[in-house]
């Protein structure tokens, strides 16, 4: 069984090398003589203490939280495919959701470390690898909200659907 010097040495040639397609970061690497991959944990683990200790903490999460995605929505716009589009509204819906109810609780002065975990599901609902706003969408809001949309509980594929067809006999 590797250790976990082992298993965190791999991590870190695997980042490296996923570093290793933008060519800003090889520059980067070549001027200041520091692998790109340390400047990036680096400035990665900076964000997170900042987070952590509330330092800019709503900033920087609504930046996370718009950066990441509004990356990824616009290259879905750009791209041929559906699947893309439904995730990247399913996104924005539950963000919007979360973002109005934070504001009408309060939040942030009932919970310690609130931005810490805000972060954490901001990140979880954003990466494509997790879906997470597809859980929650699923979970929460479809649940409450279907019965306004659709008798037989519209997705966010048959909301789109919809539109398309709607826009396409005009």
């Amino acid at each position: 069984m590797s250790s976990f010097q082992d298993k965190a040495q791999h991590q870190i040639s695997q980042l490296d090398k996923e570093l290793s397609k933008y060519p800003a970061l090889n520059n980067l690497e070549k001027q200041t003589s520091v692998p790109k991959v340390y400047v990036i944990l680096g400035l990665l683990s900076l964000y997170f203490f900042l987070v952590f200790f509330n330092i800019a903490g709503a900033f920087l999460v609504n930046f996370a939280g718009f950066l990441l995605p509004g990356y990824y929505s616009l290259d879905a716009l750009f791209s041929s495919s559906k699947v893309d589009d439904t995730q990247w509204l399913t996104y924005w819906v539950v963000y919007a959701f979360l973002t109005v109810l934070e504001s009408a609780i309060n939040a942030v002065y009932w919970f310690p470390f609130y931005y810490t975990f805000k972060f954490i599901l901001v990140l979880w609902m954003a990466l494509p690898q997790t879906s997470g706003a597809q859980v929650v969408f699923r979970s929460f809001i479809q649940p409450v909200f279907s019965r306004f949309f659709s008798e037989s509980g519209s997705t966010a594929a048959d909301l789109r659907a919809k539109a398309d067809s709607a826009t396409k006999n005009q």
